[in-house]
């Protein structure tokens, strides 16, 4: 391993010993090859997977959302991919009720579970969970969807910045329905969103093994982008056409969407729409990084290191 690789191997939620096994959670921005690397470990080590992306719980988004293919799908069981319309919703609280009893039950049967995303509100959901928010103000809520209509996302996001500055290096600030409901809980409860939560984690009956995509910047940004190219050439146009009826859903309130969205609408030529779409992506891999690092916990490992990956998870498990 090198200096760079963060070594706080053992990371452990809630104060109990883990009784059930080791939970190897993979992170890292968009386009980091998660998914890869992510599906080795778990055929190595006969497991499952769960995914904390959010974008990949929609069916209708293969391409755009990049769902594993096929043939990985085939190769490793899959939980959370493609289990929703985009007509439904699912929030990190609702995400924790689902995904915790799943993780337990891969860890009694495989005694090992991995899980894979780029999600912080979701892998945070898992690994600590959520104190219960403050309830809703349909008032405020309202007034602000009015807002948003009015004048767009820009100005919401400058207020969200004044009241809760924190909040802006974990929150998707392309969706529109995160950043109304943050700025919903600040309004309502009069303290931040991002201090509503107590600091204290949920108990955890597992380890966790964190492992973060080591990938050059100037490597990942031309992932971004050949993986974009990508996308239009395997049909992300007419996917994002027939999508277009169901525009004002917050699932398709997301990077790569609303470009083409804004496309078809003859604000933007199509490369210009691409270029957007791939600038914006690189920003929101940006933001990822900066949740990623903002733990020490995480072991950093190329993506296509296997063996590193595979001998840091069984020297954890031999303790």
């Amino acid at each position: 391993m090198t200096d760079q690789q963060r070594m706080s191997p053992r990371d452990r939620s809630g104060d109990e010993e883990p009784v059930l096994g080791t939970l190897i959670v993979i992170c890292g921005p968009t386009a980091s090859g998660k998914t890869a690397a992510a599906v080795a470990l778990a055929e190595h080590f006969n497991t499952e997977i769960v995914s904390a992306d959010a974008r990949q719980f929609y069916r209708a988004l293969r391409i755009g959302a990049a769902l594993p293919s096929a043939a990985e799908l085939q190769q490793v069981p899959h939980h959370f991919v493609g289990n929703l319309d985009v007509s439904e919703s699912m929030s990190s609280g609702a995400y924790e009720r689902a995904a915790v009893p799943v993780i337990e039950e891969l860890l009694g049967k495989r005694g090992i579970a991995v899980l894979v995303g780029g999600s912080g509100l979701y892998i945070d959901a898992v690994l600590h969970g959520f104190d219960p928010m403050p309830l809703g103000d349909n008032r405020i809520r309202t007034e602000l969807q009015e807002r948003f209509r009015k004048h767009g996302l820009d100005p919401l996001l400058e207020r969200l910045a004044q009241l809760d500055p924190a909040i802006m290096e974990r929150i998707d600030t392309h969706n529109p329905h995160r950043v109304i409901r943050a700025l919903e809980v600040c309004l309502a409860s009069g303290r931040p969103f991002s201090a509503q939560r107590t600091g204290h984690s949920k108990a955890r009956a597992w380890r966790t093994v964190r492992i973060a995509m080591q990938v050059p910047r100037a490597d990942l940004y031309a992932r971004i982008d050949a993986r974009f190219d990508a996308m239009i050439e395997n049909g992300l146009v007419e996917e994002a056409r027939g999508l277009l009826e169901h525009r004002a859903l917050n699932a398709l309130q997301t990077v790569g969407y609303k470009e083409l969205f804004a496309h078809f609408d003859g604000e933007y030529t199509l490369p210009e729409a691409i270029a957007m779409a791939k600038q914006h992506t690189r920003n929101f891999a940006k933001r990822q990084m900066t949740w990623i690092r903002r733990s020490d916990d995480w072991n950093w490992i190329a993506p296509t290191d296997r063996t590193a990956m595979i001998n840091l998870v069984e020297s954890e498990v031999a303790k």
